[in-house]
């Protein structure tokens, strides 16, 4: 019965993947394709790409550094954060760790 509660509280919570690039950016370039790949198959979960030259308010509210970033949470706050280009299948952990 308790399993069944974790499993329903889980697929109420959001999931979203922060992607923050550059168009300047090669690395980002080369994450592109993989995580236009994965927001086919990962329905569930809100992908956002943030320019940090159009957004800098936002790149420092997470403390972005160095791009590409890519940002994992879920309503309880970040879950796992990726600096440089990040295959698909540590992010697809990080998704399932944050509940998607």
């Amino acid at each position: 019965m308790r399993a069944a509660r974790i499993r329903s509280a889980r697929a109420t919570m959001t999931v979203t993947l922060k992607d923050f690039y550059a168009d300047w950016c090669g690395p980002c370039k080369t994450q592109d394709p993989i995580l236009e790949e994965m927001e086919d198959d990962w329905g569930e979960v809100e992908f956002e790409k943030i320019d940090v030259d159009e957004h800098q308010d936002v790149a420092n509210e997470y403390q972005v550094r160095s791009i590409p970033t890519i940002v994992v949470e879920n309503d309880d706050g970040v879950v796992e954060r990726f600096v440089g280009v990040t295959q698909r299948d540590e992010l697809e952990d990080a998704l399932e760790q944050a509940g998607a």
